[in-house]
């Protein structure tokens, strides 16, 4: 199939493009393209108007901003893969970001793109949960902040308004942290069926844990009962087992063309478990 007609405009300013957002009628920016084409092509997405931010200057860096490190939207995933300072400062984001697409795919997409599609199986929003994460969004009248916790809001739905963009993510340094990342997909470079992304304390018990599923729920899944349950606990068998019990009694997964909901909750907790295992692993070394 081919795109329906639309309008295409392409910005050289932060300020026209919000202008433009701001226009109304159905209004889609055009970022890396990675998902919005094929929406297009197929016709999921009939925008009337395209806003083609590419050519927008100084949403493409990435900063060592004291405490944070902040991410530009337009920064393509092939960027963030080979950065030394998100290497450094951001490991979990380092690890992950191999794993997202394939390589044409991470060349061209961004994470201003990922992040507002909001697909509930993809790595990324689920990693900037996981590491406490503040969207900056814009529109012509204001700039706000979002927690990464309260942003996503459904399958492909946000906290973002309709004259919004995002214009970069302010990811706190990780020093002091250790993390673990695990999915279980078919195929390298496929949408996990499973996905899990995982912070705590460094040293032995686990203290101020994160975990967070992707491709269970409409949007990431914080499993709240399971860290509670480790607080405190070292990583490891003792804690993978209860929080694999306290799982089951808060995860509903939604089942899908992958695998059934209880498939799905026995890939998490098997996950889970791994995640601590390695966790326990960290802290030994």
């Amino acid at each position: 199939m081919k795109a329906p007609d639309f309008a295409y405009e392409r910005p050289e300013t932060i300020e026209a493009a919000l202008a433009a957002l701001a226009g109304g009628d159905d209004v889609r920016l055009l970022a890396g393209g990675q998902s919005l084409v094929p929406m297009l092509n197929f016709r999921v997405a009939t925008p009337t108007r395209i806003i083609d931010i590419n050519r927008v200057p100084g949403l493409d860096a990435i900063e060592d901003a004291g405490d944070i490190v902040r991410i530009g939207a337009l920064v393509r995933h092939a960027t963030l893969e080979r950065s030394e300072l998100v290497a450094r400062e951001l490991p979990l984001v380092h690890e992950v970001m191999p794993l997202i697409g394939h390589a044409a795919i991470r060349s061209r997409g961004t994470v201003g793109g990922s992040l507002a599609l909001a697909d509930p199986a993809a790595e990324l929003p689920a990693c900037i949960i996981a590491l406490d994460a503040t969207m900056v969004v814009r529109s012509e009248a204001k700039e706000r902040r979002i927690a990464a916790g309260d942003f996503f809001q459904g399958v492909y739905l946000t906290a973002l308004g309709p004259d919004e963009m995002i214009v970069a993510v302010e990811v706190p340094k990780q020093a002091g942290r250790r993390h673990a990342f695990r999915e279980m997909a078919r195929r390298h470079g496929d949408y996990a069926m499973v996905g899990l992304a995982m912070t705590a304390a460094a040293g032995g018990p686990l203290d101020d844990a994160r975990i967070v599923f992707f491709g269970v729920a409409d949007r990431p899944f914080r499993a709240a009962a399971a860290e509670a349950v480790v607080a405190g606990l070292a990583a490891g068998t003792e804690a993978g087992d209860r929080a694999a019990a306290a799982l089951a009694g808060e995860l509903v997964p939604e089942g899908d063309l992958n695998a059934p909901p209880v498939m799905k909750l026995h890939l998490a907790q098997v996950l889970l478990r791994r995640a601590l295992a390695d966790l326990s692993a960290e802290a030994g070394r």
